[in-house]
C-alpha cells in the first residue's frame, strides 16, 4: 500500500508540475500568435486574446504533451499541436456561450466574449480561433513531414466537424426538447467533448509517425477519460461551486436535459466515473513509467472541483 501510495504521489506532482509548464507554454505561445494589429481588426485580435489567454485548465495540450512524451517527441511540437487543439476549444466555447446556444455570461472566471466585445466580433472571434487552428497545424514549423501535417489537420477536422464536436453540440440543443436515453446521452457526450478529447490523445503518437494501429491503447484510453470527465462534469454542475468553477453551474436541470446524473443518480455516476479511470489505465498497461502522466491525467479528470 505505501508503494502505491508513493507512486500516486509521485504522479500528483508530475500532474501539478507539467500542468503548470503547459498553461504557462500556452500562454505564451498564444500571445506570440496573436499580437493585436495598429488597425480595424483590433478588438477581434483582442476578443480571441480575452477568450484564449489565462484560463482553463488546459486539459487538452496537456494530452498532448502527455501522448507525446510516450514517443520522446519534441515538446516545443507538442505545444504547438496543444495551441491548435486549445484554439479548436475556445472557439467552441466562445460559440457555445452565444446567445443563440447556451446564453452564458461567464466563462473562466471572466465575462464571455459576446458580453465583453458584442455578439458579431463573438462569432468571428470563435470563426478565426477555427481556422486559426488548421493554420497552426499547416505550418512546416508543426512538423518538417507533410503527411504527419496533414493527417493532424483532417483527424482535427473529423474531431471538430458534425462526427465529433459540432454533431455533438446539435444533440445538445435537441436534448433541451427529446427525452435522451443513456445510450443517446453517452453518444451525444463522446461527439461534443470525447471527440476533442481522442484527438488532443492521439495526435502526440501522430507526431511520432505511430500507424494507427499502433494507436489503438490511446484511443481506447481516451474513449474512457471523455467519458469520465464528462460524468465529472455533470456532477460538479449538481454539487460545485460557481465560484470555482468559473462559469454558470446547474443549467442542465434547469433546462431539463438528461444527464449522467439524472439517468444514473449521483452515487452510481460516481462509480461509472471511477470505473472508467480504471479501464482508460488498464488500456496503457503495455507502457511504463513514461505513462505515468497520462494515468496521473486519468485520475484529475473525475478528481478536479473546475
Amino acid at each position: 500500500m505505501a508503494l502505491a501510495d508513493d507512486q500516486l504521489s509521485r504522479g500528483t506532482q508530475l500532474l501539478l508540475t507539467t500542468q503548470a509548464e503547459v498553461v504557462a507554454g500556452i500562454d505564451r505561445l498564444f500571445d506570440q500568435l496573436l499580437p493585436v494589429p495598429a488597425d480595424p481588426r483590433g478588438p477581434l485580435y483582442e476578443a480571441m486574446r480575452h477568450a484564449a489567454i489565462a484560463g482553463g485548465k488546459r486539459l487538452r495540450p496537456l494530452l498532448v504533451r502527455a501522448a507525446g512524451d510516450l514517443f520522446h517527441v519534441d515538446r516545443d511540437l507538442t505545444l504547438r499541436v496543444g495551441a491548435a487543439v486549445e484554439a479548436m476549444h475556445v472557439y467552441s466555447l466562445i460559440h457555445d456561450d452565444l446567445p443563440c446556444m447556451d446564453d452564458d455570461d461567464v466563462r473562466r472566471g471572466k465575462p464571455t466574449v459576446h458580453k465583453a466585445f458584442g455578439e458579431a466580433t463573438a462569432v468571428l472571434a470563435g470563426d478565426s480561433l477555427h481556422a486559426l487552428a488548421f493554420e497552426w497545424l499547416c505550418d512546416p514549423v508543426t512538423s518538417a513531414d507533410p503527411f504527419v501535417r496533414g493527417e493532424l489537420c483532417c483527424e482535427l477536422a473529423r474531431a471538430a466537424g458534425p462526427a465529433g464536436m459540432a454533431g455533438g453540440q446539435m444533440m445538445d440543443l435537441a436534448a433541451e426538447t427529446s427525452n435522451f436515453d443513456l445510450p443517446t446521452v453517452t453518444r451525444l457526450q463522446q461527439l461534443k467533448t470525447g471527440a476533442l478529447i481522442a484527438f488532443s490523445v492521439e495526435a502526440g503518437a501522430i507526431l511520432a509517425r505511430i500507424p494507427a494501429e499502433g494507436r489503438r491503447p490511446l484511443r481506447g484510453y481516451a474513449r474512457d477519460i471523455g467519458l469520465a470527465f464528462q460524468i465529472a462534469d455533470d456532477i460538479m454542475d449538481v454539487e460545485g461551486d460557481e465560484e470555482r468553477a468559473g462559469k454558470a453551474l446547474h443549467k442542465d436541470d434547469a433546462a431539463g436535459k438528461a444527464t449522467f446524473v439524472t439517468l444514473m443518480g449521483l452515487e452510481r455516476a460516481r462509480e461509472q466515473a471511477g470505473l472508467l479511470v480504471e479501464q482508460a489505465t488498464q488500456h496503457l498497461a503495455s507502457f511504463g513509467e513514461e505513462a505515468a502522466l497520462l494515468r496521473a491525467i486519468a485520475r484529475y479528470v473525475v478528481e478536479r472541483d473546475r
